[in-house]
């Protein structure tokens, strides 16, 4: 889980270098705009690298925009427990660890209006089996 905070925070600085900006308040359809442009720039970027083994359980497939929110999709090898007993018993930390990732390594982007979403599939059935979204809202309770 760790490798992909690492991506997306240097995918962050270098996108950052890239891009002009203006100083001053953007109208909101021109911040939209270019929050959209940002988003399309990370998925062409980061998806020249995929698929990318994560750890020996998880695998990043793919990534997309969608109206500049980051969709993340990982397939998760659950072993021998079903996608039931995973989604009952994984859920409440899985999306801890990865709201709190999110916050750490892409506040920037939250903050920008660029929201984030991560979706585990089972590697078995290709079910879903969590689906966190986070925006810059779901931050200040993991950070304080």
């Amino acid at each position: 889980m760790n490798k992909i905070f690492f991506m997306l925070a240097l995918s962050t600085l270098l996108l950052s270098s890239e891009i002009q900006t203006r100083t001053g308040v953007l109208p909101e359809k021109e911040m939209k705009s270019q929050n959209v442009t940002i988003a399309e720039m990370v998925v062409q970027e980061t998806s020249k690298s995929l698929p990318q083994v994560i750890d020996k359980y998880t695998t990043f497939t793919s990534i997309k925009n969608d109206d500049a929110t980051l969709i993340y999709t990982f397939e998760i090898n659950t072993g021998s427990k079903s996608d039931e007993a995973v989604k009952k018993e994984d859920r409440t930390r899985m999306k801890k660890a990865v709201t709190m990732g999110v916050c750490k390594t892409t506040y920037k982007f939250l903050q920008a209006g660029i929201d984030t979403s991560y979706v585990y599939i089972s590697a078995k059935s290709k079910a879903k089996l969590f689906e966190f979204n986070i925006s810059l809202e779901d931050c200040p309770v993991v950070l304080e």
